[in-house]
């Protein structure tokens, strides 16, 4: 457990440079759990995440030689952003190793933020292996992105925010990758009110932490396969571990398809931009994977919102298709004058709007005199897309669905 006082500490260590993000009420998600529910906009920090605040509040704690050597530290995302900024703003040397695969966006923004950029390795594993023998070897300060006090301190800042606007919370939510955000906001909270329950969530995908918790030990994953990039950790930390197995009361995991539907949902309904770990504790809630009673007030940590804009497309296409406001369709025609005409007659009949259309005539697949028509729909659900079927059936079109 990291000790209230340190907690405390961070706080006023970190205040004046990171911003207090939003904890506002979620009418839509309450009206959907039959629960007061609170969303922590950590995605409205500076660089758009909360791992700011524990980076801060390591370089804070240097000494001043340490910090004229400068900071080495491991990461493709959230944390690079926050080291380097950190950093900057005491004039320290920051060096950030990403992997070889780091999206060219990434290490500008970073870069951007002052950092020198090394790019060493297939993966994070072994850019945080050579992270470590590159700052053992300069003589400069490693800021490890979970496994230090610091660092947890700083996260736990999170937890001390939200209690301080909504004191009788129920139950507080918050996402696990890993375990320095959970150690950090559940030491907190077991300290200020230990009567409220903390929920910690996983993705399926990365299930180190969730397999650790649950066998009271570490068991590393053989692979991690998730769209929460945030909370993609393989290997479970035995520090973080120790403080999530003392004060987290449930762990729970989530799909990537419920992590999908959870950033839609949150995009679409209550106009916030949050990444896959981020979105991890809404998608338990609307997944009905958090136990509550009706009427208790749950605060659940959003915890950045740094998403790849392609991701974030994949993720609407989807949501759309599945919630049958769009519609796919394959139609083989008789390639003849007018017969094109006939069929967007008849989707006009049903009041379904074409948003893409493919003609082939060429496939091998096809009859002589044949052609595939490939078309998108913008529908208006389940019924809708029923009605468009019924009339194209009626109309003696040859057609499947695709999506």
């Amino acid at each position: 457990m990291i000790l209230l006082n340190k907690i405390i500490q961070a706080k006023r260590t970190i205040s004046g440079f990171i911003d207090k993000t939003p904890f506002a009420y979620s009418p839509k998600l309450s009206i959907l759990s039959a629960a007061d529910v609170y969303l922590k906009e950590e995605n409205l920090q500076r660089t758009g995440a909360y791992k700011i605040r524990g980076a801060y509040n390591k370089i804070a704690n240097l000494s001043e030689d340490e910090r004229k050597r400068g900071v080495v530290a491991a990461s493709a995302g959230n944390h690079a952003q926050g080291v380097a900024i950190s950093a900057r703003e005491f004039s320290t040397k920051a060096v950030i190793v990403m992997p070889e695969s780091t999206p060219l966006l990434k290490v500008a923004n970073t870069k951007a933020l002052g950092a020198e950029i090394i790019l060493k390795g297939n993966n994070f594993d072994e850019a945080y292996e050579y992270a470590v023998k590159y700052a053992k070897k300069h003589e400069m300060s490693f800021i490890h992105p979970f496994n230090d006090e610091y660092v947890m301190a700083g996260q736990g800042t999170v937890g001390l925010e939200m209690l301080d606007e909504v004191a009788d919370l129920d139950i507080i939510v918050v996402p696990v990758g890993g375990g320095g955000l959970a150690s950090g906001v559940a030491s907190c909270v077991k300290q200020v009110n230990p009567n409220i329950k903390v929920v910690g969530v996983g993705a399926k995908g990365a299930p180190a932490m969730f397999n650790s918790y649950k066998a009271k030990k570490s068991i590393n994953s053989s692979s991690v396969r998730t769209i929460a990039d945030g909370i993609a950790v393989r290997d479970a930390s035995e520090i973080t571990l120790a403080n999530i197995i003392e004060c987290v009361d449930e762990f729970v995991q989530v799909d990537d398809e419920e992590i999908a539907t959870a950033i839609l949902h949150l995009l679409e309904s209550q106009k916030i931009v949050v990444e896959g770990a981020g979105a991890a504790g809404v998608a338990a809630l609307m997944h009905d994977k958090i136990n509550h009673k009706n009427g208790e007030k749950i605060g659940i940590v959003l915890s950045g919102g740094n998403i790849d804009v392609q991701m974030l497309s994949i993720i609407i296409e989807k949501g759309l298709i599945k919630s049958a406001r769009k519609m796919i369709i394959q139609v083989t025609l008789i390639d003849k004058p007018g017969a094109l005409l006939a069929l967007t007659d008849t989707l006009k009949a049903a009041n379904a709007n074409i948003v893409k259309i493919d003609y082939d005539r060429f496939s091998t697949e096809l009859e002589y005199g044949d052609a595939s028509i490939i078309i998108t729909l913008e529908t208006k659900g389940k019924d809708h897309q029923e009605i468009v079927a019924e009339l194209l059936n009626k109309n003696g079109f040859e057609f499947k669905q695709i999506f």
